[in-house]
C-alpha cells in the first residue's frame, strides 16, 4: 500500500471502445479504461476495463487481504469487461466495494454485472464473488466519503445510457476523472467547468480530435483540444489526455502530444503504467 499521505494515479488501461493491442500501440498502450488512485493507504480504482487485470495480477502478488473501492463512470462494456478477470475478487479474505452512480432508478449495479456474466456469454456467475465484493448505487451528484481523509465529489456526464465525473479530493490536492462524455461544438459545458475548477489534475475524455468530432458528434465523446478550453476556463492545473480511440496508433498520439504540448504546456497524454502526483 501506499505511504500515509502519498496521493498517485497510474494508468493500467488508456482506451476506449475496445482493446487494441499491436505492433502500433506498444508505447501507450491498448488496454481499456482503468485507473489506480492511492490516497495514503486507500486504494481507489476508477473504471474496469481490461487494464483491471494487469492492476488484478499486481495485487494478487503482493501477499494477505487486499481492499479497495471501484468507481465505474459507467458500464458500457468497455469500462467493465475486466471484471470478470480480476483475480482479487476470487480471493477469500478481499474486501471490495464496487460504485455506480448512473444506473437507478432503472437498474441496479448488481443485476447490471451479474446480467454481464450469465451463460452462455461467461461460464461462472457474478455471486462466486460473495463475499467479497459489495455493490453500492449512488446518484450522480452525491458527494461519497468512502474512506478516511478522501472526498469525492460527483456529477453527470453526457453520454448514451449516462455516465459520472468524479472529484477525489485528498490532502489539499484534487483529481478529476472525466469520461465518457460528450460536447456540442462552440458551446463550452459551464456545469463541466465549475465541476472541475481548480484542480490540480484533470483526466479527460480526448476520443477524437476537433477534426474528426463532427462525424462522431452524437457518439458521446469529446476531444482533446476541448479539453484544453475545459481546462483553461476552470484553471486546472494539468490536464490528462485520455480513452484514445483505438484507431489511434502511437504515431497519431505522438502528434497529438506534441500539438497538446503547443496548446497547452505541461498537457500530458496518457499511456499504460504511467504514474503521476495530482
Amino acid at each position: 500500500m501506499a505511504e500515509a499521505g502519498k496521493y498517485t494515479v497510474q494508468f493500467w488501461g488508456v482506451r476506449g471502445s475496445i482493446a487494441c493491442p499491436g505492433e502500433g500501440t506498444v508505447r501507450y498502450g491498448g488496454n481499456t479504461s482503468c485507473l489506480e488512485v492511492l490516497c495514503g493507504n486507500q486504494r481507489l480504482i476508477f473504471d474496469a476495463g481490461t487494464g483491471l487485470r494487469l492492476l488484478g495480477d499486481k495485487l494478487g502478488n503482493g501477499g494477505g487481504a487486499v481492499q479497495g473501492d471501484i468507481f465505474l463512470s459507467h458500464t458500457h462494456f468497455d469500462h467493465i469487461c475486466g471484471i470478470p478477470f480480476f483475480k482479487p475478487f476470487y480471493v477469500k479474505g478481499n474486501k471490495f466495494r464496487v460504485w455506480a452512480g448512473h444506473l437507478q432508478p432503472k437498474f441496479s449495479l448488481q443485476e447490471v454485472l451479474a446480467n454481464m456474466m450469465v451463460e452462455p456469454l461467461f461460464p461462472v456467475p457474478s455471486k462466486i464473488f460473495e463475499p467479497q465484493v459489495e455493490y453500492l448505487d449512488f446518484k450522480a451528484g452525491d458527494e461519497l466519503n468512502p474512506c478516511n481523509g478522501v472526498v469525492i465529489k460527483t456529477a453527470p456526464l453526457n453520454h448514451p445510457d449516462h455516465a459520472t465525473g468524479f472529484r477525489v479530493e485528498y490532502g489539499g490536492r484534487s483529481l478529476c476523472y472525466i469520461t465518457d462524455t460528450g460536447h456540442i461544438e462552440g458551446q463550452r459545458d459551464e456545469a463541466l467547468v465549475a465541476f472541475v475548477r481548480g484542480a490540480d489534475m484533470m483526466v479527460y475524455d480526448s476520443t477524437y480530435t476537433d477534426e474528426e468530432f463532427p462525424r462522431f458528434r452524437d457518439y458521446g465523446h469529446s476531444t482533446w483540444q476541448e479539453g484544453v478550453r475545459i481546462a483553461d476556463a476552470a484553471d486546472v492545473k494539468r490536464m490528462v489526455i485520455f480513452h484514445h480511440d483505438p484507431g489511434h496508433d502511437d504515431s497519431f498520439m505522438d502528434s497529438i502530444a506534441a500539438q497538446a504540448e503547443a496548446a497547452r504546456p505541461g498537457t500530458v497524454v496518457a499511456r499504460e503504467g504511467m504514474v503521476l502526483e495530482p
